[in-house]
Protein backbone atom coordinates (compact mmCIF):
# COMPACT_ATOMS: atom_id res chain seq x y z
CA UNK A 1 0.00 0.00 0.00
CA UNK A 2 1.73 3.31 -1.12
CA UNK A 3 1.23 6.76 0.37
CA UNK A 4 -2.46 7.58 -1.30
CA UNK A 5 -3.78 4.37 -0.42
CA UNK A 6 -2.55 5.00 3.01
CA UNK A 7 -4.64 8.40 3.01
CA UNK A 8 -7.58 6.95 1.83
CA UNK A 9 -7.75 4.55 5.21
CA UNK A 10 -6.76 7.08 7.50
CA UNK A 11 -7.23 11.29 7.86
CA UNK A 12 -3.10 11.71 8.84
CA UNK A 13 -1.46 13.89 6.16
CA UNK A 14 1.71 16.20 6.16
CA UNK A 15 3.36 16.84 8.51
CA UNK A 16 2.22 14.27 10.59
CA UNK A 17 1.66 11.06 8.95
CA UNK A 18 4.18 8.89 10.22
CA UNK A 19 3.74 5.77 7.66
CA UNK A 20 5.43 5.77 4.16
CA UNK A 21 4.14 2.01 2.87
CA UNK A 22 2.41 -0.31 4.10
CA UNK A 23 4.29 -3.82 3.32
CA UNK A 24 1.54 -6.20 4.85
CA UNK A 25 -1.95 -6.32 6.22
CA UNK A 26 -3.88 -9.31 7.39
CA UNK A 27 -7.72 -9.20 8.97
CA UNK A 28 -5.31 -9.29 12.53
CA UNK A 29 -2.48 -7.55 11.68
CA UNK A 30 -0.34 -4.63 9.68
CA UNK A 31 3.30 -4.28 9.00
CA UNK A 32 4.47 -0.55 7.98
CA UNK A 33 7.43 1.78 7.38
CA UNK A 34 8.94 5.06 7.58
CA UNK A 35 12.13 6.45 6.48
CA UNK A 36 12.99 9.06 8.73
CA UNK A 37 14.62 11.62 6.25
CA UNK A 38 17.59 13.32 8.15
CA UNK A 39 15.51 16.73 6.79
CA UNK A 40 12.41 15.76 9.10
CA UNK A 41 11.72 19.24 11.07
CA UNK A 42 11.38 16.65 14.30
CA UNK A 43 14.90 16.14 14.55
CA UNK A 44 15.84 20.24 14.53
CA UNK A 45 14.42 20.39 18.19
CA UNK A 46 15.29 16.85 19.35
CA UNK A 47 17.41 17.34 20.12
CA UNK A 48 20.04 19.46 17.86
CA UNK A 49 23.33 18.25 18.41
CA UNK A 50 21.75 14.47 18.88
CA UNK A 51 18.85 14.04 17.39
CA UNK A 52 16.52 10.96 18.00
CA UNK A 53 12.94 10.15 17.16
CA UNK A 54 10.70 10.76 20.04
CA UNK A 55 8.91 7.84 21.92
CA UNK A 56 5.81 9.72 21.34
CA UNK A 57 6.04 9.58 17.09
CA UNK A 58 6.98 5.65 17.25
CA UNK A 59 3.71 5.52 18.90
CA UNK A 60 2.02 7.44 16.45
CA UNK A 61 3.23 5.43 14.02
CA UNK A 62 1.89 2.19 15.70
CA UNK A 63 -1.56 4.59 16.04
CA UNK A 64 -1.68 5.36 12.44
CA UNK A 65 -1.27 1.55 11.12
CA UNK A 66 -3.67 0.59 13.91
CA UNK A 67 -6.28 3.14 12.38
CA UNK A 68 -5.63 1.16 9.25
CA UNK A 69 -6.10 -1.91 10.20
CA UNK A 70 -9.25 -1.14 11.71
CA UNK A 71 -10.27 0.69 8.82
CA UNK A 72 -11.08 -2.68 6.80
CA UNK A 73 -12.90 -3.99 9.48
CA UNK A 74 -14.83 -0.81 10.69
CA UNK A 75 -15.03 1.65 7.76
CA UNK A 76 -14.89 5.06 9.72
CA UNK A 77 -16.67 7.73 7.18
CA UNK A 78 -16.60 11.62 7.50
CA UNK A 79 -18.13 11.60 10.51
CA UNK A 80 -16.05 9.50 12.84
CA UNK A 81 -12.58 8.98 13.19
CA UNK A 82 -10.46 6.25 15.02
CA UNK A 83 -8.98 7.23 18.31
CA UNK A 84 -6.64 6.03 21.21
CA UNK A 85 -8.29 5.35 24.49
CA UNK A 86 -6.28 3.50 26.67
CA UNK A 87 -1.83 2.95 26.09
CA UNK A 88 -0.11 0.30 28.65
CA UNK A 89 2.63 -1.22 29.29
CA UNK A 90 4.93 1.35 27.06
CA UNK A 91 8.57 -0.22 26.33
CA UNK A 92 10.87 1.80 25.00
CA UNK A 93 14.49 -0.02 23.88
CA UNK A 94 16.54 1.56 21.54
CA UNK A 95 17.52 4.90 20.08
CA UNK A 96 16.01 5.47 16.61
CA UNK A 97 18.20 8.05 14.48
CA UNK A 98 18.32 10.19 11.22
CA UNK A 99 18.51 8.30 8.59
CA UNK A 100 16.99 4.70 9.80
CA UNK A 101 13.93 3.06 8.30
CA UNK A 102 11.37 2.73 11.25
CA UNK A 103 9.32 -0.53 10.78
CA UNK A 104 5.80 -0.69 12.13
CA UNK A 105 3.74 -3.96 13.47
CA UNK A 106 0.87 -3.90 14.97
CA UNK A 107 -1.55 -6.73 15.75
CA UNK A 108 -5.37 -6.95 16.83
CA UNK A 109 -5.66 -8.89 19.83
CA UNK A 110 -9.51 -9.02 20.06
CA UNK A 111 -12.49 -6.61 19.19
CA UNK A 112 -15.29 -5.69 21.35
CA UNK A 113 -18.20 -4.09 19.45
CA UNK A 114 -16.45 -1.17 18.11
CA UNK A 115 -13.70 -1.34 20.10
CA UNK A 116 -10.28 -2.74 19.33
CA UNK A 117 -7.27 -3.79 21.71
CA UNK A 118 -3.81 -3.92 20.00
CA UNK A 119 -0.24 -4.79 20.78
CA UNK A 120 2.18 -2.71 18.86
CA UNK A 121 6.16 -2.47 18.24
CA UNK A 122 8.90 -0.44 16.06
CA UNK A 123 12.03 -1.87 14.92
CA UNK A 124 15.09 -0.52 12.93
CA UNK A 125 17.21 -3.55 11.77
CA UNK A 126 15.36 -6.11 13.13
CA UNK A 127 16.31 -4.47 16.51
CA UNK A 128 12.99 -3.74 19.06
CA UNK A 129 12.72 -0.08 19.21
CA UNK A 130 9.36 0.06 21.11
CA UNK A 131 6.94 -2.04 22.41
CA UNK A 132 3.17 -1.14 23.76
CA UNK A 133 -0.68 -2.15 24.09
CA UNK A 134 -3.45 0.06 23.17
CA UNK A 135 -6.99 0.28 22.35
CA UNK A 136 -9.39 2.27 19.99
CA UNK A 137 -12.39 2.83 19.09
CA UNK A 138 -14.33 5.57 16.68
CA UNK A 139 -15.16 8.69 17.83
CA UNK A 140 -17.47 11.67 16.39
CA UNK A 141 -15.72 14.16 14.44
CA UNK A 142 -16.65 17.31 16.09
CA UNK A 143 -18.49 19.66 13.90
Amino acid sequence: MNREQIEQCIPHREPFLWLDEVTELTERSISARKHLRPDLDVFRGHYPDFPLLPGVLQCEAMFQAAAILISRLLPVGEDAAPVVTRLSNGQFRRMVRPGETLTIDVELVERVSKAFYLKGRTSVDGRVTARIEFACTEAPRAG
